[in-house]
């Protein structure tokens, strides 16, 4: 250990190792030995004892070749001692990163949380587009947060001060809607009790959002176009035209290009919502976020039900970004609310056993199918673009991504080069 060579001995040597431990353990040494040791970048870190159990010392040859065999063992070991300390290091940073309360900078909008790029060019666009008053349809796949989108289009906006007013189209019956959006006089109807103000007329001033848009009934469409389109409207059974002054956004998990083209949503609505569309990448679409996102779910879960929960196993936060989550922050939120629930330690347990299997090959199978999926949804914002792939009204806004990102990605896919 001390001189970094190796030892020869040919039986107990007590003038030479003195030690009292060498000389308890002697009767071990009563064969030809070899000692090598091990070095590190470090210097010496230990040793490898060989023995024969009978027969000659070890010659010259053989000791050359255990210290080279020593030198290989030495870089292994060091090497999955790194790899340990690595693991423990990321670990103590997910503690370290899960206590950090307040002190992140603030990158994001009204709670919602993301770091990735396609989530980064969302949020630019929202600092765009949230001051101008434009209509704004917000799409996306369902539980990617599409509400909170529309927030903060409205906190960043002229109107913040002025009410926020939430209409779900697909929570209210057919028949009820019309009433819910423009009110109803007195006697309208069986059972209207009494004249009855309507969404649009509450959001006067401020923000009307239009959540599942594409649920709105066929019948009702018409109406909901001259409302947006005039900033007028009259309540159910009246005769007096109200003006309003309010910003619509509205949102969907549904294609409405295509409903249009099945006769299911009406074109003349269609392209009044379509003024500056915002897609909200699904959480596949952007797994780096979604470490960031579980220790923002854990704190905030935490906090709320005064549990101590200091650490987060990087296992499982791997698991977590496999797994392709249809439900998207949605669903990620409520394995970890659950998680939170049932950990009684200071360290998360996820019960990861329930998706872990699916996410592999999901992952497998999603692997090969997104690059498919993703030429396809190219190829239809430049259609929907007219062959545009910059600008505000690009292909590159509809998807989220930059101009040069896309057109790599064109390459990449072989998409004819007459889209510019």
């Amino acid at each position: 250990m001390s001189s970094g060579k190796p030892v020869v001995t040919c039986g107990p040597d007590l003038q030479r190792f003195p030690s009292p431990l060498y000389r308890k353990y002697a009767y071990l040494f009563s064969a030809p030995g070899c000692w090598t040791p091990l070095i590190g970048r470090y210097g010496s870190f230990g040793t490898i004892a060989m023995n024969r159990e009978e027969g000659e010392p070890f010659t010259d040859d053989e000791v050359d070749l255990l210290v080279q065999v020593s030198r290989q063992l030495a870089l292994t070991i060091e090497n999955s001692m790194a790899y340990r300390e690595l693991a423990e290091m990321k670990d103590r940073l997910a503690t370290e990163t899960l206590c950090l309360e307040e002190e992140t900078p603030d990158q994001n909008v009204s709670g919602m949380v993301g770091e990735s790029r396609a989530f980064q060019e969302v949020l630019r666009n929202i600092r765009v587009v949230a001051p101008t008053g434009t209509t704004v349809l917000v799409q996306g796949e369902t539980g990617t947060g599409k509400e909170l989108i529309a927030q903060a289009l409205h906190d960043l906006s002229e109107r913040s001060k002025q009410p926020f007013i939430k209409v779900n189209c697909a929570a209210i019956p057919a028949t009820l809607l019309e009433s819910e959006l423009f009110g109803h006089e007195k006697g309208s109807f069986t059972g209207a009790f009494a004249q009855k103000i309507g969404r649009f007329e509450m959001a006067h001033k401020g923000t009307l959002f239009l959540d599942e848009i594409g649920e709105m009934p066929l019948e009702l469409q018409p109406k909901l176009l001259r409302a947006i389109q005039e900033q007028e409207l009259e309540r159910v059974g009246g005769n007096r035209t109200i003006r309003v002054d309010i910003r619509i956004i509205a949102a969907t998990n549904r294609n409405l290009k295509q409903m249009v083209e099945e006769g299911k949503f009406r074109s003349d609505l269609y392209y009044r919502l379509h003024v500056f569309p915002l897609t909200v990448p699904p959480l596949r679409e952007r797994r780096e976020d979604i470490p960031l996102l579980t220790r923002y779910f854990v704190q905030k879960h935490a906090q709320r039900m005064g549990r101590n929960i200091e650490t987060i196993p990087t296992s499982t936060l791997e698991a977590l970004t496999r797994y392709d989550w249809p439900g998207n922050i949605r669903e990620l939120q409520n394995v970890l609310e659950r998680a939170v629930i049932l950990t009684h330690a200071t360290s998360l347990h996820v019960g990861t056993s329930e998706f872990a299997a699916k996410a592999d090959s999901l992952y497998v199978r999603h692997s090969q199918a997104s690059q498919t999926s993703e030429r396809d949804r190219i190829i239809k914002a430049l259609a929907e673009a007219n062959g545009q792939v910059g600008g505000p009204n690009g292909a590159a806004a509809r998807l989220g991504l930059k101009r040069t990102t896309l057109q790599n990605r064109m390459r990449k896919y072989m998409i004819a080069r007459q889209y510019r």
